[in-house]
C-alpha cells in the first residue's frame, strides 16, 4: 500500500496564507485582545475537508488490498495463495508505519469479508489441523472434486507470519484465533512441521497469547511448554531454532511476569521442573532486560540471553 500524493494535498499551500478574514483578525489584534481562531472559517473548513478525503482515499486503498491479498489466499493452489500471503504481509509491515492506517486496519476487521485472520486457518493452515490424508467419502462422491492443493512448507510459514502481524496490529483478531483452534493448531505445526514453519510458529505463538487469557489457557492445555522445552532440549535440531525457543521462554516469562492472575502464571514453575533450578533462573532474569533500550538494541540482548539460556540448559 504505498499511495501516491492526491494533487488537492497541496491546495492549502498554494493559497498562500490563511485565506478570506485575514485582515479582520488583524485589526482585531491591532485593538489588545487576543484574537480566538476560528473553527468556522474558509481555511478551516478546507484543512477539514482534505483531511476527511485523505483518511477516505486511505481507507478505500486500505480496503483494496486486503480484497486483493484475500482473494489470492483463498485460492485453490498453493502457488496463488502464496502471492495473495506475501502482498498481505507486505500490505501489513506498510500499516504498521503510521497510527492512522493502524487504526483504518483495525475498523477494515470489524467486517467479515476483510477479515485476515479466518482466511488464513481455512486456507494455508488448514492441512495443520486436518491432516493431509483424503476422506473415502471423497474419494466416492459423484460429484466432481473440488482439487485443492496442499499448503507448502512456505505458504504455512508466511501465513503464520501474517498471523503473528495481524495480531500484533489488530487485539480482537487473537479472539478471531482462538475461535479457530489457533493454539491446537499451530502447536501441531511446531511438532510435526520444519524449520522453516517451527520458527514463524513461535513467533505467531506469542503475538496471539499477548493479553489473551483464552489463548494462554488453550496453550496451557495443549502443555506448549513441555513441547518448547523438548526442543530446546534436543541438540540434534537446528541451533537456529533452539535459540528461537529460548526467546519464546523468555518472551512469554517476561509477558506474564507479575501477572498473579494470568491462567500462565505458573509458567515459571513448569520452566523449572522442565529445564532446571539453574535454567528457570537465569530464564526468569534474563527476562527483565532491555525495557529502556530502543527495539534493536532489545532485540539484540534478546539474542545473546537467548544463547545463555542455552548454554545453561547444556550445563544442567
Amino acid at each position: 500500500m504505498y499511495l501516491k500524493k492526491p494533487l488537492w494535498s497541496d491546495a492549502l499551500k498554494k493559497s498562500g496564507g490563511p485565506g478570506p478574514g485575514a485582515d479582520a483578525d488583524s485589526d482585531a489584534g491591532a485593538g489588545g485582545a487576543s484574537p480566538e481562531p476560528e473553527r468556522d472559517s474558509p481555511l478551516a473548513v478546507v484543512e477539514e475537508l482534505v483531511g476527511l478525503l485523505t483518511k477516505q482515499r486511505v481507507y478505500r486503498e486500505v480496503t483494496l488490498a486486503l480484497r486483493t491479498g484475500l482473494r489470492d489466499a483463498r485460492a485453490e493452489f498453493s502457488f496463488l495463495r502464496v502471492r495473495g500471503l506475501r502482498s498481505l504481509l507486505k500490505f501489513l509491515r506498510s500499516v504498521s508505519e503510521s497510527d492512522t492506517t493502524i487504526e483504518l486496519f483495525a475498523l477494515s476487521q470489524s467486517v467479515r469479508e476483510l477479515q485476515v485472520v479466518p482466511v488464513l486457518f481455512q486456507h494455508s493452515l488448514k492441512d495443520a489441523e486436518e491432516g493431509n490424508v483424503a476422506s473415502l467419502d471423497h474419494i466416492f462422491a459423484v460429484e466432481p472434486l473440488k482439487i485443492t492443493s496442499p499448503s507448502t512448507d512456505a505458504e504455512a510459514a508466511l501465513a503464520l507470519r501474517v498471523l503473528e502481524g495481524c495480531c500484533l496490529l489488530h487485539t480482537e483478531s487473537t479472539i478471531l484465533a482462538h475461535q479457530h483452534k489457533a493454539i491446537p493448531v499451530l502447536m501441531n505445526i511446531l511438532s510435526t512441521r520444519g524449520v522453516l514453519e517451527q520458527g514463524a510458529c513461535l513467533d505467531a505463538l506469542i503475538s496471539i497469547m499477548l493479553d489473551s487469557s483464552a489463548n494462554q489457557l488453550d496453550f496451557e492445555s495443549c502443555r506448549g511448554i513441555e513441547e518448547v522445552a523438548e526442543l530446546i532440549r534436543d541438540k540434534q535440531i537446528d541451533e537456529n531454532l533452539r535459540l528461537k525457543c529460548g526467546e519464546f521462554l523468555l518472551l512469554l516469562i517476561g509477558h506474564v511476569n507479575g501477572r498473579d492472575k494470568s491462567p500462565m502464571a505458573t509458567v515459571h514453575e513448569d520452566i523449572r521442573q522442565l529445564l532446571g533450578e539453574k535454567s528457570a533462573s537465569l530464564i526468569w532474569a534474563a527476562s527483565q532486560f532491555g525495557s529502556t533500550l530502543d527495539p534493536d538494541q532489545r532485540l539484540t540482548a534478546l539474542h545473546i540471553q537467548a544463547r545463555r539460556v542455552l548454554e545453561s540448559i547444556g550445563m544442567y
